[in-house]
């Protein structure tokens, strides 16, 4: 091989390694790819209808923008007579004004429950960081399984020395190209394989016999016999396998109880609404009945002073519906966050048809659900097992250190200025070597055992009250649902009482109107309160089903009714 052919192929190898590694390293699909495909794998591991995430494109705005390197960035903080404040007209209509701000256009897209928790699967902020997470688990996983993979390097070096002050002397050209493997062992220890390029031409001449060129191909390995050796050698990679298990689980756990959450913020809303329509009801009433004492005034059967009474009632009751409607706007517009919708969107709250049957469980057998079931209750114990096998690894680093070692090196004939790959396999080098340390300053290791212990010892204190305080909320919320039921069928009698009473009151021509007044506010808040109960039960029912572990959700982020609940289709 002529030199300039054998260093154009060099160069040419080089350049072809550096363009296939820009190309790996510019393009995120096939990592995107692979980390989804380890999702879906571990979710589908998971069972129970565990959805895995997909991998989300660079966000927008993510790439390089002027003013990202700017040492000062711009302020704006204008001063006092560049400002402007524009004074509201002391006389102006502010009960258009009032009922403008709740007025919701027709246009406006209705969420439903149903609708809600798909919207909010898609834009939700906490639901995309719950996402995130998992996703940066299978990262790690991946990162982690590379190193314990097979690894490729590439090395070119060239260099060029002179000795000063000798014009005579040749300068040489040095073209260097190491291409090395690795590759870690499961019990520890590593092996590594690499093939040396060495060529060096002198530059003051063109004569072929100054150009030589030798190659070397090298093995060596260095195993652990007993410290590092075994189990303990593999420790990074078994935690991050186990942390996508427990990542998995956590992210399914949080899909659940953010589902409650989501339904429990439009619970409250539409309770909200039932209260806004209730006053409006009241103030009606209200209304009817600063007639009906107008009209009796003016028949002389009551006092005039008696409508001023009424009419004060009347008052009262419409600044408490804007009140009302002030409360259901903030709320709302916190919902619209939390759905990841924009605060200045308009939407209307549907009604939703979603019935939750009460279960029929003592608070023993969902006790015992919630243990056998709850993702986050495993991951508990799971991790008791990690610290189980922390303490196995610190012990390992009592240990004395014995370590085999040996390489074995295949070059070139020397003889031949130009080698290529001729290699001279009747004349290997090789060495071996086996090491012994003795076990002298373990102090720091023996002081990581102790800590590990304790570390141990608090996991277990940990797994202890952490399993308590899950049964401690089956039972609860258990309890909390014929509470709720109880509390629910007395508001529901009470409710007909009041209505009766009323009925009675107005079908009399001796009723005081102060009394009238009495039973339509106890009416209101009777109603108010059955409606709340209504659902505050739907709510208690969906964290039964959270903290019993059997609340199950569909890929798209609906409620999926387990077997033997009648639940019908929702509503708008």
């Amino acid at each position: 091989m002529s030199r300039p052919h054998a260093v154009h192929t060099a160069a040419r190898l080089s350049l072809f390694a550096l363009a296939l590694a820009v190309g790996a390293c510019t393009s995120l699909d096939p990592i995107d790819r692979r980390t989804e495909r380890l999702m879906e794998s571990e979710s589908a591991r998971l069972g129970g209808g565990a959805v895995s995430p997909l991998v989300r494109p660079l966000a927008p705005g993510a790439e390089r923008a002027p003013g990202q390197t700017d040492y000062e960035p711009a302020s704006v903080n204008p001063g006092v007579s560049e400002l402007r404040y524009d004074q509201a007209a002391a006389d102006r209509d502010v009960a258009s004004a009032l009922e403008s701000y709740a007025e919701i256009p027709s246009d406006a897209p209705v969420y439903n429950l149903e609708a809600a928790l798909a919207v909010f699967q898609r834009t939700g902020r906490e639901y995309i960081s719950e996402r995130e997470e998992y996703t940066l688990a299978a990262i790690r996983l991946l990162q982690e399984r590379h190193l314990w993979g097979p690894r490729f390097f590439n090395d070119t070096t060239a260099s060029v020395a002179s000795t000063a002050g000798d014009p005579g002397v040749d300068i040489p050209l040095r073209l260097i190209n190491e291409l090395r493997a690795t590759q870690r062992l499961p019990y520890g220890g590593n092996v590594e394989a690499s093939l040396l390029w060495d060529a060096t031409e002198q530059l003051r001449t063109t004569a072929t016999e100054d150009y030589t060129q030798a190659t070397q191909l090298a093995l060596s390995g260095d195993i652990p016999l007993l410290r590092g050796a075994g189990d303990v050698a593999r420790e990074s990679l078994i935690q991050s396998e186990r942390n996508l298990v427990y990542s998995a689980r956590t992210f399914e756990r949080r899909r659940r109880e953010l589902l409650v959450d989501i339904a429990s913020d439009y619970f409250n809303l539409v309770n909200q609404l039932d209260r806004i329509r209730n006053q409006e009801r009241s103030i009606e009433s209200r209304q009817q009945s600063v007639e009906r004492t107008r009209a009796e005034v003016d028949a002389g059967k009551r006092r005039a002073l008696e409508i001023r009474q009424q009419q004060q009632n009347l008052l009262s009751a419409q600044d408490a519906l804007i009140g009302l409607r002030e409360s259901y706007l903030r709320s709302l517009d916190r919902f619209k966050i939390r759905l990841g919708l924009s605060v200045t969107e308009p939407i209307a709250i549907g009604r939703s048809d979603l019935t939750l049957p009460e279960p029929a469980a003592t608070p023993v057998e969902s006790s015992l659900a919630a243990v056998r079931y709850r993702l986050d209750l495993q991951n508990q114990r799971d991790r008791l097992d990690d610290s189980r096998r922390a303490v196995a690894n610190s012990r390992n680093a009592l240990l004395p250190d014995l370590d085999l070692a040996g390489s074995l090196f295949v070059a070139t004939d020397p003889g031949h200025d130009v080698g290529n790959l001729d290699f001279v396999w009747d004349r290997p080098e090789y060495s071996a070597s086996v090491t012994f340390g003795l076990p002298l300053d373990r102090e720091i290791e023996r002081l990581s055992v102790r800590s590990s212990i304790i570390s141990l010892q608090r996991a277990l204190r940990g797994y202890e009250q952490f399993r308590g305080n899950v049964i401690l909320s089956a039972r609860a919320t258990r309890r909390n649902i014929d509470q709720l039921r109880f509390s629910l069928v007395l508001n529901e009698q009470r409710v007909e009482n009041i209505r009766l009473q009323i009925e009675e009151q107005k079908l009399r021509d001796d009723t005081d109107p102060f009394d009238l007044t009495q039973s339509e506010d106890q009416l209101l808040d009777a109603e108010n309160n059955l409606a709340q109960a209504q659902q505050q039960l739907r709510t208690a029912v969906l964290e039964f089903l959270l903290s019993t572990g059997q609340l199950r959700i569909t890929p798209d982020g609906r409620f999926a009714p387990l077997p033997g609940m009648d639940t019908p289709d929702e509503g708008g």
